[in-house]
């Protein structure tokens, strides 16, 4: 127990100890984070003044923190932060985690982004895919759609977040494309929905399965569920009169089922790419309407 007057070495070595007795990886890591998070210090002003006493207010503030995170609430979640391809962004349990494995779409996504273009980022949680494109490209605008109301609340704070103004960056909420007005259409569609099969998920991280929306990570039956309704809908809102781009998350495990779908669409063009471990990631294609092969 910590007692009054406890010093900020004594602070964080005990959120070190007790991340480290519940087998928290990187413990001594997040223990110094939530320590930043909550006092508001740099590790050159901790080092000069650990000897220092610690916010009776805030000591209390980080061991709460340390006890949930003890419990195996992520980090994100207890900071409300996660960056993301140079970004900071606003994270809540109401949308997933951003992850550096799906940086490797926004980079491939910017290959074939052109001024004036439009993009639909479906299940767009925390905006992370569509704000980053945007936010690089001052020149494109684009449309976010989610499922959930709460995840777009979040999607839009991160507007703010990034200084994105809203006739650049609209947000609707609905059933994947139920959502998009019926007049839009888009030179690139981008998405990372779920994609986990469904008896996949009690097999996942604590982290994951416990704390996340499981609305974001269930892709049903063999994962591709809303791979392959996004990837056969999107060919209905994009523009006719030029190529346009399906960029799609996927399992490590559904490369070659993604591959084949979207051939047998008519997407041209097809590639699956692999992520920073080596697994397939992407999947993706270009779209022209009347070209060969297009159903």
């Amino acid at each position: 127990m910590l007692e009054h007057g406890t010093s900020l070495q004594a602070l964080y070595k005990y959120g070190k100890d007790i991340l480290i007795q519940a087998g928290i990886d990187d413990a001594r890591t997040d223990a110094w984070l939530l320590m930043e998070h909550v006092m508001g210090i740099s590790r050159s002003y901790y080092f000069v003044h650990r000897e220092d006493e610690a916010d009776p207010v805030l000591a209390r503030q980080y061991t709460e923190l340390v006890k949930k995170r003890s419990a195996h609430t992520p980090l994100q979640y207890l900071t409300g932060e996660a960056w993301f391809y140079g970004n900071c962004f606003f994270v809540s349990p109401d949308v997933l985690i951003p992850r550096q494995d799906t940086e490797n779409l926004v980079e491939e996504a910017e290959r074939h982004l052109q001024s004036g273009m439009r993009i639909l980022d479906m299940c767009t949680g925390s905006g992370c895919i569509l704000l980053s494109l945007l936010k690089n490209h001052p020149d494109v605008s684009g449309t976010g759609t989610d499922l959930s109301d709460s995840a777009l609340a979040v999607a839009r704070i991160n507007r703010s977040r990034l200084h994105v103004s809203e006739d650049r960056a609209a947000f609707f909420q609905g059933n994947l494309f139920d959502a998009v007005p019926p007049d839009m259409q888009f030179d690139m569609i981008l998405s990372n929905p779920p994609y986990i099969a469904s008896d996949v998920i009690p097999a996942l991280d604590p982290e994951v399965r416990d704390h996340e929306p499981r609305l974001a990570l269930d892709g049903r039956n063999d994962g591709l569920f809303f791979e392959e309704k996004i990837a056969e809908a999107a060919r209905q809102y994009f523009h006719a009169d030029r190529e346009c781009w399906l960029f799609l998350e996927i399992g490590y495990d559904q490369g070659m089922k993604m591959c084949e779908s979207l051939k047998r669409l008519g997407y041209a063009n097809v590639r699956i790419l692999k992520d920073f471990g080596g697994n397939d990631r992407i999947a993706c294609g270009s779209y022209r309407i009347g070209q060969k092969g297009v159903i």
